[in-house]
C-alpha cells in the first residue's frame, strides 16, 4: 500500500498449500517466460488456495504472475500453504502455525477462497472462516480496499439499468480487524426466562477509527477527492437522572455502561413482540449509582397501556448489540469529522448505512470512496459487486501499517461449482494485480495484468457468470489462457 497511499505498508510473503504444481499440464507460454531477461528483482509470495474454487482460481493467477514477472524482470518464489477447510482436513485447525509464519515471512499473500458445506456444522473455532479472521489479525491488516468498477465490456451484465450502472467507479475502504467480528464479550447464554440468547459486541477504539479514516482520506485524495463515511449514528440517546423501574422492573449490570434499544413500533399480530429492523430507534438509559447501570423501559412509549411486559427481559438481551453499534457509530462519525480538517482537498460526507445500501442501487455514480466499519463494509462491498455484473470480477487488498499485505477476491468458495471448470478467475487475477501495485510497488506489472483482463473481455471471452448471448462462453482454465495471451500481447505491453 506504500506505493498507493504513501503509508508505511510492506507486503507479505505467500506460501503453497502443497508442493504439487498448480496445473498438471505444461504452461502454454513456457517459451515466453524463458525468453525474459535475467530477473533483477525477487519476491516471495505465499499462496493460500483454500477451498472450493480457490485452487482453480489461484492456479490461473499464479500463471499470470509468472508470465508478467518474466516480461518485467521479476522473479517470484511461490509457497503454497493450507488454510481453511483444507487445513482442517490436513491438520485439524483452520490456520496452522506454519501457514501463518510463512505468510508473515513473505512479501505478499494471495488467497483463493475458504469455506464449504462440509465444515458448516463445526464448532466456531474449527470453522474455515475463523482461520481467515485469525490470518487478518495475525498479519495486522486493518484496511481492506475493495474497488467496484463497471467495465464498459460488462455494463450489460449488471442487474441495474445501463444508464444507472454505466460509469460506476467506486472504492470501499473497510475496517477489517475491529468491530463486531472481534469485539468482546461475545457468546451464548440464557436470559431470566431461561431462553437461550446469543450476543456480540460492536466496539471500536479511537486509534482504530483514526487509522482507517486516514487510509480512506488518502485513497480519496488519489481518486476523485470525495469521501463518504457510512455509519449508523442516528441513535437518540437520553440520560435520566433519577432511577425508574418503568413499570416493568429493572436490571443492573456492574462495571459496564449499558444501554437499551427498542423499536417504537409494535407488530400487528402480537403487542408483546418487537421487531428489529433498520429504522428509527429509541435509546433509554438510567444511571443508578456509581459503578451500576440500570437498564429499564419506559413501557408507555412501546406498548399501549395495560399490555403485558413478559418480553421485556428478552428485548433487553437482544438490544445490547444494537445500542453498542449506535455508540460506536457516534464515535466513528466524531473522529472522521475531526480528521477531515487535515484533508481540505477531500470533500467529506456522511451517510447512514441503510440509506447507503439504498443509494448504491439507486445512484451508485454519486460515490467515489466509501469508508465504513467491518460489518457494514462486508455487506456494502458485496452489494456493490453486483452492480459490476458479478462478484467474480472484484478483487481486494488488505493492508496494515507494516508487514505483508493480504490479497483476495471477494467471492466465496462456491462449492456448488468447485472442480467443474466453471469459476470466474478474473477477480483473483485482478487481486494479483493489486498485490503487484499495493503490495510490491510494481505498477507497470500490475498495469499489464489489468490491461490483459480488459483485452480478454474485449475479445469476447466470458465465464458463465458474466456471459451474454453472442459472446464466447469459456471455463476457468480457458479464460486464464486468454488472459495469458493478452499479457504477452502488444495491447498489454503498451500500457
Amino acid at each position: 500500500m506504500a506505493a498507493s497511499l504513501q503509508l508505511n505498508f510492506k507486503p507479505l510473503k505467500p506460501r503453497l498449500l502443497h508442493a504439487k504444481p498448480a496445473s498438471k499440464t505444461a504452461p502454454k507460454f513456457s517459451s515466453i517466460r524463458c525468453s525474459a531477461a535475467t530477473p533483477s528483482k525477487s519476491y516471495t509470495l505465499t499462496l493460500l488456495p483454500g477451498d472450493g474454487i480457490g485452487p482453480e482460481v489461484i492456479s490461473v493467477a499464479k500463471n499470470a504472475l509468472q508470465l508478467v514477472g518474466s516480461l518485467e524482470g521479476i522473479e517470484f518464489k511461490f509457497k503454497e500453504m493450507p488454510m481453511g477447510g483444507a487445513a482442517l482436513d490436513l491438520t485439524g485447525v483452520p490456520l496452522p502455525e506454519e501457514t501463518l509464519s510463512a505468510a508473515k515471512e513473505s512479501d505478499a499473500v494471495l488467497l483463493g477462497a475458504i469455506g464449504g458445506y462440509k465444515w458448516d456444522n463445526n464448532e466456531k473455532h474449527l470453522k474455515p472462516e475463523t482461520g481467515l479472521l485469525q490470518l487478518r489479525a495475525g498479519l495486522q491488516v486493518f484496511a481492506n480496499l475493495r474497488p467496484a468498477t463497471v467495465l464498459p465490456q460488462l455494463v450489460d451484465a449488471s442487474t441495474l439499468k445501463k444508464e444507472v450502472a454505466e460509469g460506476v467507479d467506486l472504492m470501499v475502504v473497510r475496517e477489517l480487524t475491529g468491530g463486531i467480528y472481534f469485539g468482546k464479550p461475545r457468546g451464548f447464554g440464557k436470559n431470566e426466562n431461561g431462553e437461550e440468547t446469543g450476543f456480540n459486541t460492536e466496539v471500536y477504539a479511537a486509534n482504530e477509527i483514526d487509522r482507517i479514516a486516514r487510509v480512506a482520506f488518502e485513497t480519496a485524495r488519489k481518486r476523485r477527492g470525495k469521501l463518504c463515511s457510512v455509519d449508523k449514528a442516528n441513535v437518540l440517546e437520553r440520560r435520566v437522572d433519577e432511577e425508574c423501574d418503568g413499570g416493568g422492573g429493572r436490571r443492573r449490570r456492574r462495571g459496564k455502561r449499558t444501554m437499551v434499544v427498542a423499536e417504537k413500533k409494535r407488530t400487528e399480530n402480537n403487542a408483546n413482540m418487537l421487531t428489529f429492523s433498520v429504522i428509527e430507534w429509541l435509546v433509554l438509559q438510567t444511571q443508578c449509582g456509581e459503578g451500576d447501570v440500570c437498564i429499564h423501559f419506559m413501557l408507555f412509549l412501546i406498548f399501549p397501556i395495560g399490555q403485558s411486559t413478559t418480553n421485556v427481559n428478552l428485548l433487553i438481551e437482544c438490544a445490547a448489540l444494537l445500542c453498542d453499534n449506535g455508540q460506536a457509530s457516534m464515535l466513528w462519525r466524531k473522529i472522521v469529522t475531526n480528521i477531515a480538517s487535515e484533508f481540505p482537498d477531500v470533500e467529506l460526507s456522511h451517510m447512514y448505512v441503510d440509506n447507503a445500501a439504498m443509494q448504491l442501487v439507486r445512484n451508485p455514480k454519486q460515490f467515489d470512496t466509501i469508508v465504513t466499519n467491518n460489518i457494514f463494509g462486508d455487506i456494502l462491498s458485496d452489494e456493490a459487486s453486483m452492480i459490476t455484473g458479478s462478484i467474480g470480477m472484484l478483487p481486494s487488498a488488505s493492508l496494515g501499517a507494516s508487514g505483508p499485505g493480504l490479497f483476495e477476491p471477494i467471492h466465496g468458495s462456491a462449492p456448488d461449482i468447485a472442480g467443474q471448470d466453471k469459476a470466474n478467475p478474473l477477480a483473483t487475477v485482478l487481486s494479483a494485480a493489486m498485490l503487484l501495485k499495493y503490495g510490491l510497488g510494481e505498477e507497470k506489472a500490475a498495469q499489464r495484468i489489468e490491461a490483459a483482463v480488459l483485452d480478454a473481455l474485449d475479445r469476447g471471452y466470458r465465464t458463465g457468470d458474466i456471459y451474454s448471448t453472442g459472446l464466447k462462453l469459456v471455463g476457468c482454465k480457458e479464460m486464464g489462457e486468454e488472459v495469458l495471451k493478452s499479457i504477452d500481447s502488444k495491447v498489454a505491453a503498451a500500457v
